[in-house]
């Protein structure tokens, strides 16, 4: 016998908690992914060990978000330090906007070969565990295979993006690029409901291959042959070339001061540095409470002034015309803040030189705690699986552009503007905790908001994620979510902002926090808008 029940309906606002430990924590949006982290950490794995198990997981349990062919990025706080890592991937060395254009694009593709890059995140996975890690590299693989092998209950929401995702593309493509897709991840021709046992076979070959190279079979032997065999066979411009010359870089965090905290972020490609300017803005400016119409209009404000300088500026860091220290300088903030009036404005860049994704966190009872983010961007990326592996290759080249003058246009070799972002909080340089919101373009606007509701609101970590959110989209428009106050849309309205309520929230960004007080207990809260849950010990 069995009820029956839709497990994606609830007609009533539920709370959460925020959840207490203190020898280990993983929080993520998958449950079963955040439990199998705080396994390892009870095997006597650290939280660098924890994050990359509970990511690897997450290519299996979350497939609509990132994949073995996917970046990622971390920073992580050990030994009294914060390390970054930059485990993006570089344009292939026949990407050229002059052959892109000779195909018939007049813009970057989503879908397909073009927009393809060296997937990064196997890279990450290695360097992370080769510098700080505990356990063996292999052993951290175990629960990702076994979910992979034997099966795992699909959750609510992960059911509905797959869906989404489906409805949105696969269904109405009869190319045949995209038939491996469909035998991968269709069973019967259909999506996972939710509660439906998936299995994925392939990524669990490919998953040990990966554990028992230790990466190598990725990116100089067998499945580099694979993924380099059917790129030729099918249009593609990807090499096992690129493959071997590419390695996870380590990289210095970049931070902002703001009110007494210091929040840091990993610096360009990724987008991190949009958050901060926005900080910078807005400790120029006075804010009262997160409903105030006045506070929330000048966040919005803020955002779009921080956004359009990093959509002008952020590329790979080599290519940059301006640095981040330009960027980032309080004089430059200043300048940008007296932009600001009751209206609201169309953003346009200013001069500093005048002056998806999946996310996760995790601490230890050592004092470790790691920031990580994994995407393969859109949905399920690019679309294309090489056949017999499971690797679906992302789609993060679509960021790039074809203009020749831009710093931002395709070009061999080159990163592309990046959309995920770890952050990490500290204060007096001292561990605060880890902090994240994936979700495409509203990551630096969910940073600024979460950020804001725990320094000035004095929310707690979990009511600073539950809070309603706004988004950014481009000019005056401004989308905010069905929680948001009705005064407050009618407040924004009156000030010249284009208001669309959505009927869903799944665009609102997806997030997680850790911190960690000074009596060393840990404190978690978890996402409202996913299936997010946070594992203690």
């Amino acid at each position: 016998m069995s009820f029956e029940f839709d497990a994606l309906k609830y007609s009533y606002a539920s709370r959460r908690s925020l959840v207490y430990g203190q020898r280990g924590m993983v929080s993520t949006s998958q449950p079963i992914a955040a439990q199998a982290g705080l396994d390892i950490i009870k095997r006597g794995g650290n939280a660098i060990d924890a994050a990359i198990a509970t990511a690897i997981c997450m290519t299996v349990l979350e497939p609509t978000s990132n994949g073995i062919g996917g970046d990622c990025f971390a920073l992580v706080w050990t030994n009294d330090k914060l390390y970054g890592l930059n485990a993006s991937g570089h344009a292939p060395e026949l990407a050229t906007v002059q052959y892109i254009k000779e195909q018939g694009y007049t813009q970057m593709p989503n879908n397909g070969w073009i927009p393809v890059t060296v997937p990064g995140a196997v890279s990450g996975w290695v360097e992370l565990s080769k510098r700080f890690g505990k356990l063996e590299f292999e052993e951290l693989f175990e629960p990702a295979i076994d979910y992979a092998q034997n099966g795992y209950p699909v959750s609510p929401v992960i059911s509905k993006l797959w869906r989404d995702e489906y409805e949105r593309f696969f269904k109405n493509t009869d190319d045949r690029l995209y038939d491996e897709w469909k035998r991968v991840f269709l069973k019967d021709g259909k999506t996972p409901s939710a509660g439906e046992i998936c299995t994925l076979k392939d990524h669990a070959k490919t998953l040990r291959e990966i554990a028992q190279t230790k990466g190598e079979s990725f990116y100089r032997g067998d499945l580099a042959d694979k993924i380099d065999e059917y790129s030729r066979n099918t249009g593609g411009l990807l090499r096992k070339s690129d493959l071997a010359k590419y390695k996870a870089e380590w990289v210095e965090p970049i931070k902002t001061s703001y009110k007494g905290y210091e929040i840091n972020e990993i610096p360009p490609n990724g987008h991190g540095i949009v958050a901060l300017i926005a900080l910078n803005i807005m400790e120029n400016l006075d804010v009262k409470t997160h409903e105030d119409g006045d506070t929330v209009h000048k966040q919005i404000e803020a955002m779009k002034l921080a956004f359009v300088d990093g959509q002008r500026y952020i590329s790979d860091s080599r290519y940059m015309k301006v640095t981040k220290e330009e960027l980032l300088s309080k004089e430059y903030a200043k300048k940008r803040s007296e932009l600001i009036n009751q209206s609201a404005i169309m953003p346009q860049y200013g001069d500093p030189s005048c002056g998806g994704t999946v996310y996760l966190c995790t601490a230890d009872g050592e004092g470790n705690m790691v920031s990580f983010i994994q995407s393969n961007y859109c949905g399920f990326g690019s679309g294309i699986v090489v056949p017999n592996t499971g690797i679906a290759l992302h789609n993060r080249g679509s960021n790039f552009n074809l203009d020749e003058n831009s710093e931002n246009c395709i070009a061999p070799n080159k990163k592309p503007y990046h959309t995920i972002i770890p952050g990490f909080l500290t204060k007096d340089n001292k561990p605060i905790g880890p902090f994240g919101v994936m979700g495409g373009f509203m990551q630096p606007q969910g940073h600024l908001q979460v950020i804001m509701n725990m320094i000035d609101f004095k929310m707690n970590p979990q009511e600073a994620l539950d809070a309603p959110r706004w988004q950014w989209v481009g000019g005056k428009k401004v989308q905010v979510e069905r929680a948001f106050p009705f005064a407050l849309t009618e407040e924004l309205l009156r000030r010249g902002h284009e208001i669309t309520v959505l009927p869903e929230n799944t665009s609102m960004g997806r997030g997680q926090i850790i911190m960690r007080d000074e009596n060393g207990t840990l404190v978690g809260a978890s996402e409202p808008r996913t299936d997010g849950f946070v594992a203690a010990w």
